[in-house]
Formats: structure tokens, C-alpha cells, sequence
């Protein structure tokens, strides 16, 4: 039997290392039947290419910086040496200066506030546009996968990072307004708090997860990133040929209830 996503040609941005939930999403589209490229950029390139060789098949790593204009305007012609076209974009990335989170939400620098902005949420924008002809000449029409953490809530010590996701979310209805013509469809994964590296160090992740796990009521594991990535599979699939300009909550129903907003502590901060 194939699979769900045979023979489709996926670039995979925001791997850094094997806990990255778009680590699990490429190892779970290769599984799959997908063929992938990663992106990663500066420093952590290593880290990218050390994750790449970890996956089912080893995966190629190209240089994207989303807030260098060169490497954007490079990556439309490398997808389309090596792909011809692109089927799937996971957008991956997010980033907010530590003095814009953390409880600083009133003092956070401006130059600090539209870093995070750019990088978190406009580079949706940049990125799809940057890559707009390959899309846009998928034989089943593109699809992009954005991942997201609830913007409709003022999260405990998220602040500007709440901000940028909730401006992720916008830009993507607007993405989907503009590209739905191109039968290019843009949508979001939200999901539950994930153990990942950019968790790793908050205070308080644990009471978070305890507090999630308590108020989802399917539960939630944030050890395991694999029902986010099956999430973000789908809609990367042709099953999702006409969902577009969507948040969807793998998040194990907390977002229904609003139990974890509710219960999760002053002092307890989310996850970049």
C-alpha cells in the first residue's frame, strides 16, 4: 500500500535537533513515502545536519537565514534544481529575543518585539512567496504547514512570542486569501507543549505539562511530538485538498475546554 504521502517533494524548515517536532514531521513524511530537503542556517547548520542524518533516509540540509533576503531569493532556484516542483513547506521557526519574553511583555524593547514579529511570523510570508512558483506547480496544488501555539490566548510570560503567533495566524488566512487561486493552501498545527530544546531551559515547563495533561481530555504526552507530526502529515496530504486559512488543535482537546489557560501558573512560560 502507498503511502500517504508517496512520491511528494517536501522542504522542512525549523529541524535543529531530533526533539523538533519538524524533526518528527520529516521522519514521519519520509515513512511516509515523501521525499525531503531541510533547511538550517549560521551556527545550528550543524546541529540541522547532525538531526538530517538521524532520519529514515538521510536528508540534504540547504542554507536558509529567513531575514536574509539572499538566502530567500536563493531558495525558489535550489527546490527547483532539486525537486522541480514542491508539494508540501513545513514552516517551522520561531524566535523572540529573551528580553520579550519571560514577564517583559511592558518592557520589551521595540528592535526586540518586531524580531520576534519577523522571524515568528512575517517569514511565513517571505518564505511562501519565496517559493510560490514551486508551489504553485504541485500536480495536486502546494501545501503549507505552519506550526503554532495559541495565539488566542494571553499565555503566561509568552508575551511578544503570544503576539508573533497570534500574527502567524493571521498571516496565514491572509496567505490563504491571496494563493488560494494558485490552489496553494496554507494552515496551521497548534499544538500542546512539546519537550523540546527551546523548552528545555524554562522554569516551570513541568507544571505546564502536568497542568496540560490534567485539562486535555484526551490527555497530552509532551514527550511526544509523533500526533503533531501525524497533524501536520494530513495536512500536508491531498486528504486535506480543500482546507485552507485553518488552525488545526492537536493539542489533545485542551483548547475545547479552556482548562489549561485557565490552570496553567503565573509564573509558568511557553516554549519559542
Amino acid at each position: 500500500m502507498a503511502g500517504l504521502l508517496e512520491g511528494r517533494r517536501l522542504l522542512v524548515t525549523g529541524v535543529v535537533t531530533k526533539s523538533s517536532i519538524a524533526f518528527h514531521v520529516a521522519r514521519r513524511a519520509q515513512e511516509e513515502g515523501a521525499e525531503v530537503l531541510l533547511t538550517g542556517f549560521g551556527r545550528t547548520r550543524r546541529m540541522t545536519e547532525r538531526a538530517a542524518g538521524r532520519l529514515p533516509q538521510p536528508a540534504e540540509v540547504v542554507e536558509l537565514d529567513v531575514t536574509n533576503a539572499d538566502d530567500l531569493a536563493a531558495i525558489g532556484p535550489i527546490v527547483a534544481d532539486r525537486f522541480g516542483h514542491l508539494d508540501g513547506l513545513l514552516h517551522g521557526i520561531a524566535f523572540a529575543p529573551g528580553d520579550a519574553i519571560g514577564g517583559n511583555f511592558l518592557d520589551a524593547p521595540v528592535g526586540s518585539t518586531l524580531t520576534a514579529f519577523h522571524i515568528s511570523a512575517v517569514s511565513l510570508r517571505d518564505l511562501v512567496v519565496a517559493l510560490r512558483p514551486q508551489l504553485a506547480a504541485a500536480p495536486d496544488g502546494g501545501a503549507v504547514v505552519g506550526l503554532d501555539f495559541d495565539g488566542t490566548v494571553a499565555w503566561p510570560h509568552y508575551d511578544w512570542m503570544g503576539v508573533a503567533k497570534a500574527g502567524l495566524e493571521a498571516v496565514t488566512r491572509y496567505l490563504a486569501r491571496d494563493l488560494g487561486e494558485e490552489r496553494i493552501r496554507v494552515n496551521l498545527v497548534a499544538s500542546g507543549p512539546i519537550e523540546t530544546l527551546a523548552a528545555s531551559g524554562i522554569d516551570g515547563f513541568d507544571r505546564l505539562a502536568t497542568t496540560w495533561e490534567q485539562a486535555a481530555p484526551l490527555g497530552w504526552d509532551v514527550t511526544d511530538p509523533e500526533p503533531v507530526a501525524d497533524a501536520s502529515l494530513f495536512l500536508l496530504s491531498p486528504l486535506s485538498r480543500v482546507v485552507s486559512g485553518h488552525v488545526l488543535h492537536a493539542d489533545g482537546g485542551a483548547h475545547a475546554v479552556r482548562g489549561a489557560s485557565a490552570a496553567v501558573p503565573a509564573e509558568v512560560a511557553l516554549p519559542a
